[in-house]
C-alpha cells in the first residue's frame, strides 16, 4: 500500500504572530506543492535521515518515504509545516481534521525545533481555491472568506534566508500584547477592505512587527521602498521574520512585472493507492 499526500504552501495575508496567543489570522494556499509519497511495502525505512526521524516521531511504521518539493525552504512560506502536515497525514490515513494539525504541530516542535502555533497546519488543512482563510485561533474555528477580484499579490524574495529554529524566534513579550491586539484588529477590518484599505493595514502591520522584534533593518529597508513604488498599495515582511518573503499588494499584474501574481489555491489532499 501507498500513500501520497499533496501539501500547498501558504501565504498570510494578516495576522501574525498570533496564533500562539489565541488570535486571529487570514492565510491562504497558492500553488507552489510538497509531495510526500510513502511505500509501506518494504522492511526498513528508506529515505532522508529528517524525514524518517520525523515519521517515527509521528509513530509512522517502516516505510520507503519519496519527497519532492518546489516550496522554497527560509522563504516564509511554510515549507516545514507542509512536511509535517504531509507526514501526518501519511502516516494517520486522515487529513481534514484538527488532529492531523496538532500531530503536525507536535513533530515539528520535537523534531525540527521550532515552536509554531497552528497558523501553517490550519491553513493548508483547511484551505479554499479562491477563498481566504479566517482562523480564531482561542476556539481553533475557520471562516472562508471570498478574495475579492482587486486583491492582487505579489511575492518579493528579500534575499535573507532564516531558519526560525536558528533565530531568536520568540517576540519581544513586553510588547507582544499590545501587537496582538492591534493585529486582531487588523484582520477584522482585512475581511470586508477595499485594496486601498488593505494596503494601509499591511503596511502598519509591517511597523508593527518591526515593533515586535521580528523584523531586520535589511528587510524594513526592502519594504519601505516597496511601498512607495507606484501601483504598490502595501508591503509586509511575512512569516515568522528575519527574513524570507516580502508580501506585496499591488493594483494589477503590471506593477512589478518580473514576479507573477499568487493566486488562491486548494487543501492539501491524500491519496491511498491500494
Amino acid at each position: 500500500m501507498r500513500r501520497r499526500a499533496t501539501v500547498p504552501a501558504r501565504v498570510n495575508i494578516i495576522g501574525e504572530h498570533t496564533d500562539y496567543a489565541g488570535g486571529l489570522a487570514l492565510p491562504f494556499t497558492i500553488k507552489n506543492r510538497l509531495v510526500l509519497e510513502a511505500n509501506f511495502s518494504t522492511t526498513e525505512y528508506i529515505g532522508d535521515a529528517t524525514i524518517i526521524e520525523l515519521w517515527k516521531e509521528a509513530g509512522g511504521p517502516v516505510a520507503e518515504l519519496k519527497l519532492q518539493s518546489d516550496i522554497p525552504i527560509g522563504k516564509g512560506l511554510s515549507s516545514s509545516a507542509a512536511l509535517c502536515i504531509a507526514i501526518a497525514s501519511c502516516v494517520t490515513g486522515q487529513l481534514a481534521n484538527m488532529q492531523t494539525c496538532h500531530l503536525a504541530q507536535q513533530i515539528e516542535h520535537r523534531v525540527l525545533g521550532t515552536k509554531c502555533g497552528l497558523l501553517d497546519q490550519m491553513a493548508m488543512v483547511y484551505g479554499k481555491q479562491g477563498y481566504a482563510t479566517m482562523i480564531n485561533f482561542s476556539t481553533n474555528s475557520i471562516e472562508k472568506i471570498e478574495m475579492p477580484r482587486t486583491w492582487k499579490f505579489k511575492l518579493i524574495d528579500s534575499g535573507i534566508h532564516r531558519k526560525l529554529a536558528d533565530t531568536n524566534y520568540g517576540p519581544n513579550l513586553s510588547k507582544n500584547s499590545d501587537h496582538v491586539i492591534a493585529e486582531n484588529n487588523r484582520v477584522m477590518q482585512a475581511q470586508n477592505a477595499s485594496a486601498e484599505e488593505l494596503g494601509d493595514l499591511l503596511n502598519k502591520s509591517h511597523e508593527s512587527l518591526i515593533n515586535l522584534g521580528v523584523s531586520l533593518p535589511s528587510i524594513d529597508s526592502k519594504v519601505s521602498e516597496l511601498q512607495q513604488m507606484n501601483g504598490v498599495l502595501g508591503a509586509r515582511m511575512m512569516g515568522g521574520g528575519f527574513g524570507g518573503m516580502i508580501l506585496v499588494l499591488v493594483n494589477d499584474e503590471t506593477v512589478l512585472p518580473e514576479y507573477p501574481l499568487v493566486e488562491s489555491s486548494g487543501p492539501a489532499t491524500l491519496e491511498i493507492i491500494l
